[in-house]
């Protein structure tokens, strides 16, 4: 049974950080994409970074860019996102996802199995 954990969230002021975590579990993950989406209430789920286990790339939504970094831990089966700078905007529930294909992918329901999300909360 595959299982995504994602922990780190919390509450920052403005301009602050988090790190954020997913736990992964269940079966291989070597030839799979990775990916953290987030929901504001009231709005889609929408994506925030990607990440191939095996090759490394990456790919960023431009609301992100230059602001956060996915990466992982194969050691630890484990994918990180690292959030500097956060603004307001940024405040939502967080995540984890994982796709069966090693091509990262944008849309939700390109992924196969999700975490139960961890909140963030950014005030100004």
């Amino acid at each position: 049974q595959v299982q995504l954990v994602e922990s780190g969230g919390g509450s920052v002021q403005a301009g602050g950080s988090l790190s954020l975590s997913c736990a992964a579990s269940g079966r291989s993950f070597s030839s799979s994409a990775m990916g953290w989406f987030r929901q504001a209430p009231g709005k889609e789920r929408e994506f925030v970074a990607a990440i191939n286990w095996n090759s490394g790339w990456t790919d960023y939504a431009d609301s992100v860019k230059g602001r956060c970094t996915i990466s992982r831990d194969s050691a630890k089966n484990t994918v990180y996102l690292q959030m500097n700078s956060l603004k307001p905007e940024d405040t939502a529930v967080y995540y984890c996802a994982a796709r069966k294909w090693p091509l990262g992918a944008t849309e939700a329901t390109d992924y196969d199995y999700w975490g139960q999300g961890t909140q963030v909360t950014v005030s100004s």
